[in-house]
């Protein structure tokens, strides 16, 4: 019997590809043809992030879409939406959007198979597991690359941040099973794949909840020796997590690229303390600079919020005074987003919305500086780029200091194959972003 055919949308973070992904390898598998537009699939599988307002947005508009091109087309005839947004708003969903024929929720994503079957025979269909169960040990029909993937190490945070809704969308933190890490990545090895994003929402962690210890520095050691990765990135690590064997693990692996995501908010210590983050603007300090210290032509990337509840203008001059100093290279600012069920959004001393706004952009403006004068120190340079492919006449790559969907290309001329490192020296900027020629290693 012909199955019917498939095309999945992944929305949201890089966490929520990789489940896009095992439910791709699944439904495979099970011999389900797999398209890539949804106007042509017989049913459309929408895995959503419901995180803030933006991303709820583009959640709905994409189901919206699907349901118009179905009035219009009679296809995609079954709409099936999955992750965050139905884990957060499941019975919104089934009021607001009868276009949605099943609903599955965070913990099901192992059940996709089943689910597709029901929905088809039966019309309906629904799945929301246990949120907080083990993570799945599920394969991943790759679609990133060439040259490199994602790896999820833990699901789920257990920091409660006051602003975050994710431990109660996602569940607690909960780390895989290292062998089970080291496997996975030994199979994305053999496929081809020579850098690997190692991610969770919270890596620093890793460990803690199977071991009793964190145990980070003792994973990337161990994925250091896989053969055939040549570089480990790490996202996200937390400032009050940091220890001395970590520290020095990622100074002294030279398949670690000196590249760190490490989110810190804020500097204020009365803003800090609002957003329940452990640890103050002080020791934040006291980590950069070790860090910097510790780890030459490091490039740091961070997450901050403006408009907080509370924030003041001298708080804020603070968070300037920080970033002037510390000239971070990489910066995310987000203006305050109440997220209902958080703690922040019941806290008073709210922030207009132009002003959280006005403060972003500022901030913003600032970290154009301070990129402007770190592309003009590269000029010059030889740079290791993994090639990523071809656009415009020009190669295009990321070196150490770019990771993807979020920092720069180099744009360079040679003859490397995607998937593949080579050597580019850096000759001057295009669009604003590096660019270079291929020259002999």
């Amino acid at each position: 019997m012909t199955k019917q055919t498939l095309a999945l949308i992944s929305l949201g973070c890089a966490k929520n590809l990789v489940n896009s992904e095992q439910m791709l390898c699944l439904l495979d598998d099970a011999g389900y043809p797999l398209i890539g537009d949804p106007a042509q699939a017989d049913g459309v599988i929408i895995n959503t992030c419901g995180f803030i307002d933006d991303a709820k947005s583009e959640a709905i508009d994409t189901i919206l879409e699907m349901a118009a091109l179905r009035q219009e087309g009679g296809k995609p005839e079954k709409i099936i939406v999955t992750g965050c947004l139905s884990e957060r708003y499941r019975a919104e969903i089934k009021a607001e959007l009868p276009e949605v024929d099943a609903l599955v929720g965070v913990g099901s994503f192992g059940e996709i198979v089943n689910v597709v079957e029901e929905t088809f025979a039966a019309g309906k269909a629904e799945r929301f597991g246990d949120k907080n169960a083990p993570v799945d040990e599920v394969g991943r029909y790759l679609t990133t690359g060439p040259g490199w993937a994602y790896l999820k190490i833990a699901e789920g945070c257990s920091n409660c941040c006051s602003f975050c809704a994710i431990p109660s969308i996602r569940g607690r933190y909960r780390s895989r099973p290292m062998e089970n890490v080291l496997a996975e990545a030994r199979d994305l090895a053999a496929a081809g794949v020579k850098e690997l994003i190692v991610i969770a929402q919270d890596i620093t962690r890793y460990g803690t909840d199977l071991y009793g210890k964190p145990s980070l520095a003792e994973l990337c050691r161990r994925l250091s020796e896989i053969e055939g990765v040549q570089w480990l990135r790490l996202h996200y690590l937390y400032p009050d997590a940091f220890d001395e064997e970590l520290i020095g693990e990622i100074a002294s692996n030279e398949k670690i690229v000196k590249y760190l995501d490490i989110p810190i908010q804020h500097v204020n210590d009365t803003v800090l303390k609002r957003m329940n983050r452990r640890g103050t603007g002080d020791e934040i300090r006291a980590l950069l600079r070790t860090l910097r210290a510790r780890i030459p032509d490091l490039v740091l990337r961070t997450s901050l919020i403006t408009g907080f509840p509370g924030e003041t203008e001298a708080q804020f001059d603070e968070l300037c005074a920080f970033l002037r100093e510390t000239r971070i290279e990489r910066v995310g600012v987000f203006p305050f987003s109440p997220e209902e069920g958080t703690f922040a959004a019941q806290l008073d001393g709210r922030v207009d919305e132009d002003v959280a706004r006005r403060r972003a952009d500022f901030i913003m403006e600032l970290q154009e500086g301070v990129m402007e004068d770190w592309y003009a120190a590269q000029i010059g340079k030889t740079l290791t780029v993994l090639c990523t492919g071809a656009k415009g006449g020009y190669l295009t790559g990321r070196s150490w200091a770019d990771s993807p969907e979020v920092d720069g290309t180099v744009w360079f001329e040679g003859d490397c194959a995607p998937g593949l490192f080579c050597k580019v020296k850096i000759t001057g900027l295009l669009d604003g972003e590096l660019c270079g020629e291929e020259v002999e290693a």
